[in-house]
Formats: structure tokens, sequence, C-alpha cells
């Protein structure tokens, strides 16, 4: 074994047995008497070191195959971190199980996640099974935090999805279901709450084909449900797995599958190996000839139809009460990639975007790297959490930020678990890892060996959709309001910190009141500092309407120097698509330079609006025509001209406010069904479908964001506390006439 991969052995050692630990003579060994592995919690311990161990690949450090970056996504309150602190204890990594309802789970460590038992801020760990390493990030439910879901998948290479069995595939199913999509990440399901009334494993498959898009592919079914949920059938053994009690252990006997479930079995079982077994040639012929067929042989059949994404492999149980959780390890270091098993990563030249460069996956290969999280900390300054695509990193040397072309030494470096950090020398390929000092790195960075720099493609950041006023309580505050609002916009892109122009206040933006709510209790709470805020408010939007057309001359002289430009430019709405801007001349002569200064102006118009100064979207700007003076023409000159010319041509082309609205999902019993409806139309909501869902009613809405403001509390007054909702970002939609004037006149104030 290398002498690094001996000191991060026995860092991981000395992190677990507090007695210190030595290397001699090829061995480790623990200074601590024998007898004391008698408690659970060092027989763990030792458990999880054997398990690291077993990772080494001939003696020299972890083999790649054997490496695991997975997250846990889901709908909130699906049981993500539940099923996450199980895994944890399942692989000896805790030896007491934490609950959320407690706030004692491992991964929700902050104290808003732990007052408020949801997952705010995703966390990475590190458990060892069957020999493998398993790198795994708990990800938020909460539609406010789909950044964190987002940037996770950007860098992981797999992920077991959670649905809950009695509410199925929820709206944030799909929305993270459609984010893995993005990244192209293999996944496998995990039923859970197979124990609660309502729980149907049938209707929470077929939805994650009518819902999702993906053929869902059962590996095991269930015996039984609800308060009769006793094991599974496992379709691979063709034997029943039943949980002998009901104590967190997990004890389970296997024995033949009981004559009555003997048809649905073999139904199961035929559609498992009709999918699957093109896949493997030797599998193919034993299942043709009515041969037994080897585990071995179906599961290389089922890791290759998951990696290719054919199949969604399916296993349930239930997390809370410790079931289905092995099965569910099995699964991840079977069916769920390494970093060897991924194409080469694909990056283009950062002076040449048409130029793709790759690299292969391999600590030979030039270092590449993704800043994909930053992270404060009040006694090492700022963290970033980096995915490593090649090469490898080591402290004290240097890293090429290609994104704001800066040199980045690298000081620390540690391996993550949660909140807690293990400083370590060295990481290579495959590697997540945090590291601190870094000046310049932002999310979204690519760092890379200055010799042969490329850039990694960013993350997609959604725009906040609520502001809140926010400005000092005293005098003494206002460096400190600054100082950490700038921390936090470093740490969460979806964090917007802006100044109004006509009060001087400062407006912080997010993606719905939670976000906000929890930025605002760390700013007292964490930061300390003091500050009023104000009633939170929509960010609406500004559209046009119709294609329009002008020309624009603008000659002036600053100083002693002339400026002179000449644009003709069109604008028209493109609905749903964003700003784009094209140049249409036909003139080869005409400075590309000028063309960038047009675009560059035309986008600063669209960040203040004709009706009340919002910013603009879905827009096409074209540059039609253009002309120069070759003495007098700058950069400026055009970026003026086109800026001028734009925001005229908003105010003729019928423009209108648009504002954001939200999908909501409220699951309720029938008994208050019809009042819950008719609050929904009154806040201007358009009700989609009402289904069943277990044994309530799931109603979809549309309901304009300005409008929800407060519904937790009106909701529980509707359905005596018993109804539950959550919410997500829809579209914009066009504002009604006289909505559209009462924002106009509030805004301009009269």
């Amino acid at each position: 074994m290398g002498s690094a991969a001996k000191r991060q052995w026995l860092r991981f050692c000395g992190a677990i047995f507090n007695p210190p630990t030595r290397w001699s003579g090829g061995q480790v060994f623990f200074d601590v008497p024998w007898d004391a592995t008698e408690s659970q919690d060092q027989r763990l311990a030792l458990g999880f070191i054997l398990q690291f161990g077993a990772c080494m690949d001939d003696g020299k450090e972890f083999a790649l195959s054997k490496v695991r970056n997975i997250g846990i996504i889901a709908h909130i309150d699906a049981g993500k971190t539940t099923a996450t602190e199980r895994i944890l204890y399942q692989t000896g990594r805790v030896h007491k199980m934490g609950e959320v309802h407690d706030g004692t789970a491992t991964m929700d460590w902050m104290v808003q996640e732990q007052e408020r038992g949801i997952t705010i801020t995703s966390a990475a760990i590190t458990c060892f099974w069957d020999g493998h390493q398993i790198n795994i990030i708990d990800t938020p439910g909460h539609v406010d935090f789909t950044i964190e879901v987002e940037r996770s998948l950007r860098v992981l290479d797999g992920a077991v999805g959670v649905f809950c069995a009695v509410g199925g595939v929820e709206p944030q199913s799909e929305a993270v279901w459609r984010q893995a999509d993005k990244y192209k990440v293999p996944r496998i399901a995990f039923i859970n709450k197979m124990d609660r009334v309502g729980a149907d494993f049938s209707r929470c498959v077929r939805q994650i084909k009518e819902k999702l898009g993906h053929q869902a592919l059962p590996v095991q079914i269930p015996v039984g449900a609800e308060d009769k949920f006793q094991g599974v059938i496992d379709l691979i053994l063709n034997k029943v797995v039943l949980w002998q009690n009901n104590s967190l252990n997990e004890t389970f006997v296997i024995e033949a599958i009981p004559e009555e479930m003997l048809g649905e079995a073999k139904k199961a079982r035929e559609f498992l190996f009709d999918s699957i077994a093109e896949e493997d040639d030797e599998l193919l012929v034993r299942y043709l000839e009515g041969g037994e067929v080897e585990s071995d042989a179906i599961w290389r059949a089922l890791r290759a139809v998951c990696l290719k994404q054919k199949f969604i492999p399916v296993f349930c149980g239930t997390a809370l009460k410790n079931k289905g959780i092995k099965a569910l390890l099995d699964a991840v270091v079977k069916l769920l990639p390494s970093p060897k098993d991924l194409p080469p990563v694909k990056g283009h030249d950062p002076e040449d975007e048409n130029t793709i460069i790759e690299r292969g996956v391999s600590s030979k290969e030039p270092f590449s790297a993704l800043a994909f999280k930053i992270q404060s900390d009040p006694f090492v300054g700022h963290i970033s959490y980096l995915r490593i695509y090649s090469g490898r990193l080591l402290t004290g040397k240097h890293a090429y930020n290609a994104s704001k072309k800066k040199k980045e030494r690298i000081g620390k470096m540690f391996q993550v678990s949660a909140n807690k950090r293990q400083e370590v020398e060295s990481a290579r390929v495959g590697d997540i890892i945090a590291v601190a000092g870094l000046r310049f790195t932002t999310t979204g960075d690519t760092l890379c060996d200055e010799e042969r720099p490329l850039l990694l493609e960013r993350l997609d950041v959604p725009d906040p959709v609520i502001n809140v006023a926010i400005e000092p309580k005293t005098k003494a505050d206002q460096d400190r309001l600054d100082a950490t609002l700038q921390k936090i916009m470093q740490e969460d892109p979806t964090f917007k910190v802006s100044t109004d122009a006509e009060t001087g206040q400062a407006i912080i933006s997010g993606m719905g009141e939670l976000h906000l709510e929890v930025i605002v209790d760390r700013l007292l709470r964490e930061f300390k500092v003091g500050a009023n805020v104000g009633k939170p408010q929509v960010a609406y939007r500004e559209t046009v309407q119709k294609e329009v057309k002008q020309e624009t001359k603008y000659i002036k002289e600053i100083g002693n120097q002339k400026h002179h430009a000449h644009v003709l430019i069109k604008i028209a709405p493109r609905p749903g698509r964003g700003f784009a801007f094209v140049s249409t001349m036909d003139k080869p002569d005409f400075p590309k330079e000028f063309i960038r200064a047009c675009e560059i102006g035309a986008r600063e118009a669209t960040e203040n609006g004709v009706l009340a100064g919002f910013p603009v979207m879905d827009v096409g700007v074209e540059l039609v025509d253009a002309s120069f003076h070759e003495a007098d023409s700058t950069d400026l000159a055009f970026k003026i001209a086109s800026a001028l010319c734009v925001r005229e041509l908003f105010a003729k082309a019928d423009p209108v406010l648009m504002e954001p609205t939200m999908e909501v999902e409220v699951v309720t019993a029938d008994a208050f069904m019809g009042d819950i409806i008719a609050d929904l139309s009154a806040r201007r909501g358009k009700v989609m479908k009402v289904e069943p869902a277990g044994i309530n009613q799931q109603i979809r809405a549309v309901v304009p964001l300005a409008r929800t403001f407060g519904y937790a509390t009106d909701l529980r007054s509707l359905s005596q506390g018993r109804a539950s909702y959550t919410m997500r970002l829809h579209s914009y939609e066009k504002l009604p006439a006289g909505e559209m004037e009462k924002i106009i006149t509030k805004i301009r104030g009269y």
C-alpha cells in the first residue's frame, strides 16, 4: 500500500478509535485492548475499518471500480434522510440511528433542519459495503432548495429515487427525476413506507412509467402491505425473504415462495427475464432452454439495463423500521455505476466553445474538476466542494480556474462526513472532496491543469421568484449584513441581493417563502446580524407581445472623444424560450466587436422593463443592420445605441407584466375537498386534476404566487390540520389587466 493510502487509512482509523493507530511492517495496529471491542461501538468501528481495507486494490489504493458516488433523491417527506440514516447504520458508519422527527439525523446537521424536520442543504458522507466505497449525498425534497438537487445530480454517477408507497410519484418526485434525466444519471427506485396505511406498491410502479416516463422493473414484490407487510419475494433468488420481528436489526429468513403467491411471482419473474435477457447471451440461452440461471448472470444483465437507463430496477421496504435496507445496499453496489463505467468527461476550450475536449476517467489524465458547491465556515472561511473527473489533486500544489482564468493554491483538503471533516493530502479521479481557502472559485467553476485547460458545463441556475426587503437594525450591523449576504450568495446561486433604486433598501430574492425564511434565520442566529425584514413580494417579469423594428443613431462627444453608432434592430416575443440575440447583417467587414457591444447593450436593456422596472423575459433581439464611422465609432457608442433602441422598442411592442404561478398539490381527506377547491379558486387558481391518493384525494392546481402567501395557515384551518401541500414553480403567465394596473400604480406611486 502506498504511503498516501496508508496515511489516509490511519486517519480513518483515528477518527473512529480515540486511541491512536500506527502502521508497521505492512500492517495496521490499533493501540486499544482487544476486550474493548466487546462494546457495540468498537465492534461496529472495527467492521467499518475492515470494510475500508477490503476496498484496497492489490494493496495500492481504492479500486475505482469499487467506488459509488450516489445521491438520494425524492419528494419531501418520502423518507430520504431516514433511508440514508439506516444505510449508515447497516454499514457501521454510525452505531445509533438518528431520527428526523427527533432532530438527531446525522445528515440533517443544521439547526434549521433539525427544528423543521426537513433537509435544507445537501450533505455528503462516505460508508463501505461489500468491499465497496459508497459516497452518498442526501438531497433536499423541498422545491425551494432545488439547486441543492441540481448541483448534486450534476456531479453524481448514480441515484436512488425514494418514493412513498402511499403518495406514489409526487410533484417534486417528477422535478428531481427530470433533473436526473437532464444529466443522464442511472437510477434505482426504493418504494418506502410499505407499512403505512394506504401503501400500494403496484400503483407506485405504474406511476413511475406514467408520470416519469421510465419503465419500472420490479426486482422484489412485497409480501403483504400496511400492518401486514412482512417481507418481499426476491425475484432473483426466486425465494421469499421474511423479516423475523420488529427490531431494527433486519433479521430475516429465506423460504420457498408460498403457494398462494406463486402465480404473481412467476409473472413478475418472467417480466424481469424478458426485460434483461437480451443483455447477456448466457442468460438468454439458459432462459430459452428453461434451465436454472445463476444469480450473478441476472445481476450482470440487470446492471446493463440500469446503466443504459432502459429500465428502473425497483425495490421496496420501510426505512423507519430498517426493513429492505440491506437489499438496497446490495443493489447500489451491484447495479449503479462506478466512475470507471462513465464515458470520458467533455468540456470545451476556454478560448473556443466549438473545440470539444475529452478527459478519460484516469488518474494519469490531466487534472479536471467541477466546483459544485461553496460553503462558509467560521473557522476556515470558504470551503469549495469539488468532483474530480480526471487526474489527481495534491495539497500545496496549484490548480487553474479556467472559468475565472486565475491560479488557485490548494491548501487544506478534506473528506467530508455531513458537518465533520477529515483532512487528506491527495485526491484522485472519482473523488468528491472539500478544499479550503480557494480565493476566486465560485459554484460552477472548472479547476484544471493550467497546461491543458478545459471548461466543463456550468450549472443551470433558476431565477428567484420572491423578494423581501431587508435593512440593518443599527449602523454597526450595516457592514456585517453586507458581508454576510455576500457569503450566502456565494453559497447559494439561487439567492440574489439587489438594491431598490428609489428607497436604497437591500432586496433579497429567493425561490420561495421557506428559502428566504431559512436565510433570514441564519442571518440572525448563525451570523448574529441584527436586521429588520419586510413582507414577501413577488418577482414579476415583463415581456413583449408583438414584433417591432426601429432605427437608432447615437452621435455624441464625451470629453474630447466622439462616439458614433447607427443600428437597425427588431425585437419579437419568444414565449418560454428566454432571451436571444442574433445578427442577420450580411456585412463581412463590419467589426465583430461592435456586434458584441450591441448584444451587451441589448442584454442590459432587459434588466429593467418599461412598465414597472421588472426584468424583461422571453424576447428575441435581431440586429438587422448597422453602420459605423471609420474614426468615431466605438464599442461604447454601439452598446448605448443598442440599449436605447431596445428600450424604445419595448414600449412599442405591447409590453405586459408576467407573474410566476405555482403548481400546488394538496393531499386531503374527502370531507375537506370541497372547501379546499373553493379556496384555490378564490386565489385565482385553476384546478387541473383531482385523483385518489390511497385513502385520500390529491388535488393539483396552478395558483399565482402572489396568492399563496400564508397558504399553510389557511389550509390548516380548512382541513382541521389534516391536509398537506407542496408547491413548485410552474410557469410565468400574463397578469390580468386589472391586476397589472394595480401593480404598476403601486410601483410608480400614482
